[in-house]
């Protein structure tokens, strides 16, 4: 191993991980936006907001994500005069938009699958306890739906984030330098293979426990009122 090259190249994966960050923490934050939404309509019985949503999750879900990636960096050129007249092509040329849309899509599907399923497991027992304080439609769902479906998804969710982190690395395929980006990038030059992508995995093993535990002192907290009443 050559301990002295991991040095010099060290700031570059630094750098490159906090692309990393950054990507995860924007198509997160935007997905789980548009998740709460698709979970609803994909539970609504109007068929103009299940199927088109159904079809919206089946294929995110049912595709690769590094075919996605391709699909909307290389081929939004071919809609090039399409997205000019709109204003859009300055965005879809550049990667990191492509990366964080993708990414951020890619997220809302299987985040929105997960919500779905929490919301459908909300015991019967405490809606009608909402309904019996009075509440109702969107006051009922905010206030007992919503909370406990969270509770509910969490795991699964955590499960979520920590692979979205992970999917993050298929970035460098469309040109963005994330921490895998600038690890091949070095490589590329000096052709120490184990020195670089060993040291970006273990950044990656640094970020990825950093979110479970995250999530662990969440859940915790969340259910403490468990750990009170036993």
């Amino acid at each position: 191993m050559n301990w002295e090259l991991i040095g010099k190249s060290l700031p570059k994966l630094l750098a490159g991980a906090g692309v990393t960050v950054q990507l995860t923490l924007f198509s997160l934050a935007i997905g789980l936006l548009l998740a709460v939404p698709l979970a609803l309509a994909r539970l609504s019985h109007n068929p103009l907001l299940k199927y088109p949503t159904a079809g919206f999750v089946f294929y995110f879900r049912g595709t690769p994500l590094l075919v996605q990636l391709f699909l909307i960096y290389y081929g939004s050129g071919q809609f090039r005069d399409v997205l000019s007249d709109m204003g859009l092509w300055t965005y879809f040329r550049n990667a990191w938009f492509c990366a964080v849309l993708t990414l951020t899509l890619n997220t809302a599907a299987y985040t929105a699958e997960i919500f779905r399923g929490a919301i459908q497991a909300v015991p019967r027992g405490e809606i009608e306890a909402g309904k019996a304080f009075g509440m109702s439609g969107w006051l009922l769902f905010r206030r007992v739906t919503l909370p406990k479906a969270f509770r509910i998804a969490l795991p699964a969710y955590g499960n979520e984030v920590v692979f979205l982190l992970q999917a993050t690395s298929l970035v460098s395929a469309i040109t963005v330098i994330d921490l895998t980006g600038a690890a091949d990038l070095i490589r590329s030059k000096t052709f120490a293979v184990y020195e670089m992508y060993l040291t970006a995995a273990v950044l990656y093993l640094i970020m990825t426990y950093v979110l479970v535990y995250a999530f662990r002192l969440l859940e915790k907290r969340l259910n403490a009122y468990q750990h009170r009443s036993a």
